[in-house]
């Protein structure tokens, strides 16, 4: 990857912020070579602040980071995409985002992080991470058990027992995944290799 800097005169490339799970365009920011570098040696996103006129990391007085998971660069090598994960709002309003958007869209992904934790770091009150201590055999036989409850509703039309058993079997499916060792990825990964 080498951006063009020279393409602008101040030296400064638009960098688009994007989280790396619901994919909400976050902020807009500014990079010269030396923010680049420190961006891409701490993992945290650092800008050029042309209001301070000097390298600034997002979060560096909020506690409000960026950490880089991927950084892309446009077909014209003047425009940086990167993907991050924030530690809290990014805007200096205190919102989610510098656009006044929600960032806190319910994802799988964040489902299976729950579960992973769940996981890791068992608790007494949690169902799920009961199914952990059940085992692998007793998530499988309730992972078969939601399946035919789904297909039971599927032949009615009560459309909040079907969506109500599908969100079941959907979820147990995942602790599944998570109790074999395998994530919701390795599964779409398949997929779009047979979709290839």
């Amino acid at each position: 990857m080498s951006p063009d800097f020279s393409k602008y005169n101040d030296g400064l490339i638009p960098v688009i912020i994007q989280d790396h799970i619901t994919l909400k365009v976050l902020m807009l920011g500014f990079m010269n070579e030396e923010a680049l570098r420190k961006t891409e040696k701490e993992n945290k996103v650092t800008f050029y602040s042309r209001s301070k006129q000097r390298l600034w990391t997002k979060g560096e007085t909020s506690g409000n980071f960026l950490f880089v998971k991927d950084i892309s660069i446009d077909c014209d090598n003047d425009t940086l995409l990167i993907k991050a994960e924030p530690t809290g709002p990014v805007c200096h309003t205190g919102a989610d985002s510098c656009f006044n958007e929600s960032n806190s869209a319910f994802t799988l992904e964040m489902l299976e992080r729950v579960i992973a934790n769940r996981k890791d770091n068992p608790a007494e009150s949690s169902y799920t991470s009961s199914l952990f201590t059940n085992g692998i055999n007793k998530i499988a036989q309730k992972v078969g058990e939601e399946a035919v409850e789904l297909i039971i509703e599927s032949k009615d039309d009560d459309k909040d027992k079907f969506l109500g058993e599908a969100a079941d079997l959907l979820f147990h499916y995942l602790v599944l995944l998570q109790a074999k060792g395998y994530s919701l990825k390795d599964v779409t990964d398949v997929l779009g290799h047979r979709h290839k």
